[in-house]
């Protein structure tokens, strides 16, 4: 049922992750040269790039393991009849979602290292909404539980 309290957590998890695939994730800006590195959840550039920068750095595992979160949440809400597979998925997802937290630290240390290592760069929004992401999991994951247990203590009743 698309009703429940979990479908909107789960709805809401989508929706975080499909936007780290369009906000920038980290950025760092060097005051001398006024150079400015980006990281997305495709690439690793420089904003205004000059001839002697580095080449940009695809980085299509964060993309990659935020759309594959997005799809299992996705398809963890119409998995409704069995409360076990959601919380299979659940698990699965929480995986996921660290992996592309862990994903998007690395790639920013990449970037810290192609740019002025003295300055330090900044974490953007497309950083925090994995954990927001995260925390939508684990209170999805809760209320399929209470549901699993809800329905365990009706068949004890009968």
């Amino acid at each position: 049922m698309i009703q429940r309290i979990q479908s909107v957590f789960l709805l809401l998890l989508a929706i975080a992750m499909l936007s780290v695939l369009f906000l920038p994730i980290w950025s760092k800006t060097d005051p001398v040269s006024q150079q400015t590195l980006v990281l997305t959840a495709t690439k690793l550039a420089f904003a205004n790039p000059t001839p002697n920068n580095a080449a940009s750095t695809n980085t299509w595992a964060i993309a990659a393991l935020a759309a594959a979160s997005a799809a299992v949440a996705l398809f963890e809400i119409f998995q409704y009849r069995n409360r076990f597979s959601q919380l299979k998925l659940g698990a699965l997802n929480l995986l996921l979602i660290i992996s592309t937290l862990g994903a998007g630290f690395y790639y920013s240390s990449v970037g810290e290292q192609m740019l002025n290592i003295k300055m330090i760069g900044h974490f953007e929004a497309g950083y925090y909404l994995p954990t927001l992401a995260l925390l939508l999991n684990l209170l999805a994951n809760r209320f399929i539980r209470r549901d699993e247990q809800l329905v365990r203590s009706m068949d004890r009743l009968r």
